[in-house]
């Protein structure tokens, strides 16, 4: 399990666990999840999800239990040590597949000369998402804060190495929302394995882009905080930017469909150039509110994207010192996004530090969490460093 934040250390430390239903008092951890991954079987006939690409999504619970097995009093008190007396580990025990939607594109057919999606497609999908639709009700139902947390994961990550990294961190954000695994068919490994993911984040864009598009036809939901990691960046800011687009030929704003949410790009493995045609030229943080960027220059793996693809900047790794004048006057006039930076060695590669530094992770739960925007005044003691630019300290937010 993750480092506990610094967050929750030390006195004056806001409790970690509030009024929760005992169904969530639990070492077991019930994410819903959402993948175009293709079905497989293991060797004991048991359900599990490789890196080869599906035409339909599917949806269902995967559970991820924490081990050993502890007491819930005993849980939240290992859970909350610096220097754990006993290692805590996660493990992706079962899945269940609740339902299936029907492969896209759509069948056509003609009707009255006119080429439409095949009636039965239709309806199948409805049907799907009306499922899919009381399944998110009834864990609504269940969690003390209507709102939804999902994650997408990025490069090389197989199904359970991202719902470990989401059940671990639903677990220090108090357990209050409903957490929800997009997952991708990345993972292939091996010499061509980025390339193939890369291609694979690009497949995906569509059903993310159904799955948001799905959630904002829910109005119980009240907000959807979305966390995307390495190259789900591209393929979470892809989607947002598509339903933008949509929603602006329409006369409309994006703004009320997504519920205000929080969008976190944790580590984004993104050019430069990319971003400021695909994010910054077309205002999405004006419309979307709240866009947070977390980058470090100690982030190696982000490195390595930069030496392959010859950029001249990654936005993963992106410093004050890479931007000039005009650069920055830019993202100054940007409403409602922010880039936070964490000038701190991790050790490792240094790409997965949104949940593994203790720094940067109590900064995301102030975030997403207490809703509290950044600067000293506002409870989020980051250090500005110029307009738009905050820095994360070693010990924050102490």
């Amino acid at each position: 399990m993750m480092p506990v934040p610094n967050l929750y250390i030390g006195e004056g430390a806001p409790e970690l666990f509030t009024a929760l239903p005992s169904e969530l008092q639990d070492n077991r951890v019930d994410l819903l999840y959402v993948t175009d991954r293709v079905p497989e079987t293991d060797d004991d006939g048991a359900l599990t999800y490789g890196y080869g690409r599906s035409r339909s999504a599917a949806f269902g619970s995967a559970i991820v239990t924490i081990e050993p097995e502890l007491t819930w009093d005993e849980l939240q008190r290992v859970s909350l040590e610096q220097d754990r007396s006993t290692r805590l580990s996660l493990h992706l025990t079962s899945l269940d597949e609740h339902g299936r939607f029907p492969e896209t594109p759509r069948p056509v057919v003609l009707i009255n000369g006119e080429a439409q999606s095949a009636p039965a497609a239709l309806e199948a999908s409805r049907a799907t998402e009306q499922l899919f639709h009381a399944e998110i009700r009834h864990r609504l139902a269940l969690a003390p804060k209507p709102e939804i947390v999902l994650f997408v994961h990025g490069y090389n990550n197989d199904f359970e190495n991202a719902a470990q990294t989401l059940a671990e961190l639903w677990h220090f954000l108090g357990r209050e929302h409903v957490p929800l695994l997009y997952t991708w068919p990345a993972g292939q490994g091996g010499a061509s394995g980025y390339i193939y993911d890369r291609e694979s984040g690009e497949f995906t864009v569509h059903h993310l882009k159904n799955l948001i598009r799905s959630l904002s036809g829910i109005p119980e939901i009240k907000r959807i905080h979305m966390i995307a990691h390495s190259r789900g960046t591209d393929v979470l800011s892809s989607a947002i930017r598509e339903l933008a687009l949509v929603a602006r030929a329409a006369g409309e704003t994006v703004t009320d469909k997504l519920r205000n949410s929080n969008i976190v790009l944790a580590a984004p493995d993104m050019d430069m150039d990319v971003v400021s045609q695909r994010i910054v030229a077309e205002q999405l943080g004006r419309e979307t509110k709240n866009i947070t960027v977390y980058t470090s220059q100690e982030d190696k793996a982000i490195g390595l994207a930069e030496r392959m693809f010859n950029s001249v900047a990654r936005i993963g790794r992106l410093g004050v010192d890479d931007l000039q004048a005009g650069g920055l006057l830019s993202i100054e006039k940007i409403e409602g996004m922010s880039f936070i930076d964490l000038q701190e060695n991790t050790g490792g590669t240094g790409h997965a530090y949104f949940h593994s530094n203790p720094a940067a992770s109590s900064d995301l739960i102030l975030l997403m969490r207490y809703g509290l925007a950044p600067g000293a005044e506002n409870g989020r003691p980051l250090e500005p460093i110029a307009p738009g630019f905050w820095m994360i300290k070693k010990n924050y937010p102490h």
